[in-house]
C-alpha cells in the first residue's frame, strides 16, 4: 500500500468520525430541547386544569360576568390546543408563534377575570379562591421557569448548528432551526399579582 493511500484512508475515516460525532450531538441537542418543552407542557396542562374549576368557583359570584367567564374557557381552550400543536413539534416556529398568541390572550382573558373579582369581596374571601389563584400564581411561575430552560436549550442547539463545521451538515441531516417560545404578555415576564 502506497503512502498516499493510507494517508486517504486516514482522513476518510477522522472526517467519517467527525461527522458522526456532529450528527449524534445534533441529536443530543434535539431531544434535549423536546424534552425542555415536555416540561412547559407539564405546566402548562396543570395550568389549563386549574382554569375550568376557577371560573366554576367564581361563576356563582359572577352570574351576570357570563361574557367575560365564556371568554377564559374560550381562550383556553384554543391555547390548550395551540399547546397541543406545539407539543407535536416543539421549536417549529409557527407552532411556538401559534402557542405565544394563544397564551397571550388567555393571559389578558385571566387579567379581566381577576378584574372583576377584585369588585367582590365575598369571592376574594372564598377559600376555594383563594386557594386556586395562589396554585395559578405558581403555575405561572413553573411556566416562566420551563419557558426559560426550554429557550436555554434551544439557544444551544442552534448556537451548536450554526457553527463550524457543524453548518455544513446540519441541514443535509435535516436538522432545522428551532424557535424560541417568547410569550408576548407582561403576565409572563413576571408572576401575576392577586391580592385578596
Amino acid at each position: 500500500m502506497s503512502t498516499s493511500l493510507i494517508v486517504v484512508l486516514v482522513v476518510l475515516v477522522v472526517l467519517g468520525f467527525l461527522v458522526v460525532s456532529i450528527y449524534n450531538r445534533l441529536v443530543s441537542l434535539r431531544n434535549r430541547y423536546k424534552n425542555a418543552f415536555a416540561q412547559i407542557d407539564v405546566q402548562l396542562k396543570r395550568r389549563y386544569d386549574l382554569i375550568p374549576n376557577l371560573v366554576e368557583t367564581a361563576k356563582a359570584y359572577l352570574a351576570h360576568e357570563r361574557g367575560t367567564l365564556e371568554a377564559v374557557i374560550m381562550a383556553r381552550n384554543q391555547a390548550h390546543g395551540a399547546m397541543q400543536a406545539a407539543a407535536a413539534n416543539p421549536g417549529q416556529a409557527t407552532a411556538m408563534a401559534g402557542l405565544a398568541g394563544a397564551e397571550g390572550m388567555l393571559s389578558g382573558a385571566l387579567g379581566r377575570l381577576f378584574a372583576l373579582v377584585e369588585n367582590y369581596p365575598d369571592l376574594k374571601a372564598n377559600q376555594n379562591m383563594m386557594q386556586l389563584t395562589e396554585e395559578l400564581t405558581s403555575t405561572e411561575n413553573k411556566v416562566a421557569f420551563a419557558r426559560q430552560a426550554f429557550n436555554d436549550t434551544v439557544m444551544t442547539y442552534n448556537t451548536y448548528r450554526e457553527s463550524f463545521p457543524q453548518n455544513m451538515f446540519a441541514g443535509a441531516f435535516g436538522f432545522e432551526r428551532a424557535a424560541l417560545l417568547e410569550f408576548d404578555g407582561s403576565e409572563f415576564r413576571e408572576a401575576p399579582k392577586v391580592q385578596f
